[in-house]
């Protein structure tokens, strides 16, 4: 089992940056590819970026490539998304979430792929 709290949302200014932080507790994260969504009102989850469980593969989706970066440091149990140049269409719940399959050295971006989720944390951007 593994629990993941996400942190660092907030209102900020287009043109501004925010940085993500999910900590995670419980065993083996260090094993588990992970990933970052996001959800606005209306619409449906969306994977923003994703990594696997060392580092070796990223994803981004492509609104959100140059200007978005995932990271991890498995020593602090911590997934970061580092978010510059921020738009008001990043507005949304962004949620982090742990991958089922250990040490598959691959990323996954579909939803239904992870297994554990975060509460969310809310990213506003105004114009």
């Amino acid at each position: 089992q593994v629990q993941l709290v996400e942190s660092g949302g907030g209102l900020v200014q287009a043109g501004g940056s925010l940085r993500l932080s999910c900590a995670a507790s419980g065993r083996a994260f260090s094993s588990y590819a992970m990933g970052w969504f996001r959800q606005a009102p209306g619409k449906e989850r969306e994977v923003v970026a994703a990594i696997s469980w060392n580092n070796g593969n990223t994803y981004y989706q492509d609104s959100v490539k140059g200007r978005f970066t995932i990271s991890r440091d498995n020593a602090k149990n911590t997934v970061y998304l580092q978010m510059n140049s921020l738009k008001p269409e990043d507005t949304s719940v962004y949620y982090c979430a742990a991958a089922g399959i250990p040490y598959s050295g691959r990323y996954y971006v579909q939803p239904y792929e992870y297994s554990y989720w975060g509460q969310g944390t809310q990213v506003t951007v105004s114009s």
